[in-house]
């Protein structure tokens, strides 16, 4: 109990000194407000519920809006990276269609367990008790390295030649992959590879506003690698290891290979990148700007 108490008291000591390094974030005040608000007004199960649903929503076709609107403006046609496969209006419809369809009648029943999620771990909503904004942002790098692990290993599981063509192959269907397309998968390969997701909440949550900021952090990161484009001021490219629009976009052109979400390790290891480096050799012995 001694022990506990004295890495307690370090613990708390560590973080006010990391504080007492940063500069004041102008946003606190307004968002300890906001939230506030919310847990006064509002029961943990609709705030756990519908709050879950409205920032998976509003986040996915926020960050999903750019890439939509690039096809419209001429100048953003050179990022564009399979330029020979322009997105159709038609083509976006239907993705779009089926991607309600995942959307409302299968991610959105299990939103409806986050509640029952955050009472059986006692997980708090409380803002006394939120974790400063690095630890949150540690706690989602430790859920991206973990969702990338099992999304290797079962995505490229779900190309089995045994399997492809019941599950995998509807993710498949736009060659030239484009943002809203992210989602847009058979609902069993929404459960399988959705599943990765959670294994990293069910260790590292200790606050409800880390399945809110890992939801952030994940669609951002799944959006941006679909969307079409290779833009290289994106701060994302700056990430060590970070895989990127162009690694993933090779993984749809060719089917084979890249099968990583967020992190080049894995299919560095496993060697399941070597098509992708041999594509680029060849793009740049004809001349082409592929990297």
């Amino acid at each position: 109990m001694a022990t506990n108490r004295s890495l307690h008291i370090f613990s708390s000591a560590s973080l006010e000194y990391v504080d007492s390094l940063l500069p004041e974030n102008p946003l606190q005040e307004p968002f300890k407000n906001a939230w506030g608000y919310m847990l006064d007004n509002y029961t943990k199960f609709q705030i756990a519920t519908w709050g879950s649903l409205i920032v998976h929503e509003v986040i996915y076709f926020l960050f999903s809006l750019p890439g939509f609107l690039f096809q419209f403006i001429p100048y953003m046609k050179k990022y564009k990276i399979q330029k020979d496969k322009p997105e159709t209006l038609e083509g976006q419809w239907r993705c779009l269609k089926g991607l309600l369809f995942n959307h409302f009648f299968i991610q959105l029943p299990l939103i409806c367990g986050t509640y029952f999620f955050t009472e059986y771990f006692s997980i708090p909503y409380d803002w006394e008790r939120m974790p400063r904004w690095y630890m949150i942002l540690a706690r989602c790098l430790g859920c991206a390295v973990i969702e990338d692990t099992w999304h290797y290993f079962l995505h490229r599981l779900l190309h089995h030649k045994r399997i492809y063509k019941y599950i995998h192959k509807v993710h498949h269907e736009f060659q030239a992959p484009f943002g809203i397309e992210a989602e847009y998968a058979h609902p069993l390969e929404t459960l399988i590879l959705g599943a990765g997701f959670f294994i990293g909440i069910v260790l590292l949550c200790d606050h409800v506003i880390l399945l809110w900021a890992w939801v952030t952090v994940r669609l951002l990161e799944t959006i941006d690698v679909h969307s079409g484009y290779y833009i290289p001021i994106n701060p994302l490219n700056f990430i060590p290891f970070y895989t990127g629009s162009r690694h993933h976009d090779f993984h749809h052109m060719n089917f084979i290979g890249n099968y990583a979400s967020t992190f080049t390790w894995w299919d560095k290891i496993f060697g399941t990148d070597a098509q992708y480096h041999a594509y680029n050799e060849k793009m740049k012995k004809l001349g082409k700007k592929t990297e």
